[in-house]
């Protein structure tokens, strides 16, 4: 068996704010290096529309499309149903209905309240009418990801769903993708990849429809086309590489403990992987036992790269110590495997996803059991949130006042009018207090 890296060993005390970024990459990327050809790329499919997109999809993909074979046909997606095997297509089923029975709970009932006697406010909510979603087709297929991006937008009520992928050498979407996204009804399905069809979602071409929000995963290229189009085009939140932070305490299987992490880091070789105890027991048996289930995997070469540039086992003094790591860091995943995980939850204020207990891994959360796998990465869970229905759904305020209800709260109104020297906004509300009925 040959030697296997293990993760660097650092203590939790070295872990603040300020050195984070000493020990795993963080929200900085390689935008700039990239940010003028990706900026050319999105002014050739502002100007050429389909052309561009033939163009740069022969460039980039070295797939050879006509404009009229853009758009995926009806017989395409029938084709996919006969190369799928029908064990996937029920496990797409079976996870899409768990996904749109926890997204339908996120929903809330607009609502009012008296303010006053007179004055009512409230807010209603309003789906948005057209959203792109982006499916990645390079390293690996991922279906589940449809899943994720589109039932959100269903739920919430979006009218007008399209979905941009990138073409395979056959001059077709993976069958499962095609599927994944036909078992919602969405047929305008485009065969373009990157920085391409980020713009050509934003701007329309002749074929692509422009769209008000565009989400879902990508490489660097199409989030910098994100980033760099987010002034005309709403867009998710920042993603960026894998994550996955464990806290374990010296009661969590030492097998479960290995195989979520590496679970998780089998994606890519810029996946983060952090195991993070207050057991040095438990981490000396992750470094004598890791190297035999690596040895066993069939991502071998992706996971010894991933945790030697990416991967931390860090050793803390207590779990209070393995919280304020984990708020610090802010991963992607979070998964807690320790006695009472839910003494632990009730003070983690930073994740994208929550996992509690043995017998909860990530890669539930990944596939079928409801929750969403779109998630902010690189620390923005700090200040993002995972995929949700309210990404899709515009919260407007209302409000109603009879006379009365006017007359009660126009003094405050008035003298901050004056205050601001906005005359007009004064003269609206007296010229209202004028009147006798």
């Amino acid at each position: 068996m040959k030697p296997v890296n293990s993760p660097r060993i650092v203590h939790s005390e070295s872990i603040t704010e300020e050195t984070i970024s000493n020990y795993i990459p963080r929200s900085i990327s390689q935008f700039d290096e990239i940010r003028n050809e990706v900026l050319d790329i999105i002014k050739q499919v502002k100007l050429h529309g389909d052309d561009s997109i033939v163009n740069l999809t022969k460039k980039f993909d070295n797939v050879e499309l006509l404009k009229s074979e853009i758009k995926v046909t009806d017989e395409e997606i029938k084709d996919a149903y006969a190369r799928i095997e029908k064990e996937l297509l029920d496990a797409l089923r079976s996870a899409k209905e768990n996904l749109i029975k926890f997204h339908k709970a996120q929903l809330r009932e607009e609502w009012t309240l008296i303010i006053k006697k007179g004055v009512k406010a409230g807010q209603v909510y309003r789906p948005l009418e057209t959203i792109g979603i982006y499916i990645p087709g390079g390293r690996a297929i991922y279906p589940s990801t449809v899943l994720m991006a589109v039932t959100p937008a269903l739920v919430a009520g979006v009218k007008k769903i399209i979905m941009c992928s990138p073409p395979q050498k056959d001059k077709k979407i993976a069958p499962e993708i095609l599927i994944a996204a036909n078992e919602y009804g969405i047929k305008d399905i485009y065969k373009v990849g990157g920085a391409q069809a980020i713009s050509a979602m934003a701007h329309g071409t002749g074929t692509i429809p422009k769209v008000q929000k565009i989400i879902g995963p990508g490489n660097k290229w199409v989030n910098a086309s994100k980033q760099l189009l987010s002034n005309i085009v709403a867009i998710d939140n920042p993603a960026g590489p894998s994550e996955v932070l464990i806290i374990a305490d010296e009661k969590a299987p030492v097998n479960y403990v290995i195989l979520d992490f590496i679970s998780q880091v089998e994606h890519d070789p810029d996946n983060i992987g952090i195991i993070v105890s207050p057991s040095s027991l438990l981490i000396e048996e992750i470094k004598a036992n890791l190297s035999i289930y690596i040895e066993q995997s069939e991502r071998q070469e992706i996971i010894e790269l991933a945790i030697k540039n990416n991967s931390l086992l860090i050793k803390a003094t207590d779990i209070e110590e393995c919280i304020r790591v984990t708020n610090i860091i802010a991963p992607e995943h979070l998964q807690i495997m320790t006695e009472n995980p839910r003494n632990v939850l009730r003070k983690i204020t930073n994740a994208g996803a929550i996992f509690l207990g043995h017998f909860s891994p990530v890669p539930i959360g990944d596939y079928s059991a409801g929750t969403n796998h779109i998630l902010p990465t690189g620390g923005n869970a700090k200040v993002y949130s995972g995929l949700n229905v309210f990404d899709f759904i515009k919260i407007i305020d209302v409000l109603e006042c009879d006379k009365k209800g006017l007359q009660s709260i126009a003094n405050s109104s008035i003298t901050l009018a004056k205050y601001e020297g906005l005359f007009g906004h004064k003269k609206s509300i007296e010229e209202r207090l004028k009147e006798k009925n």
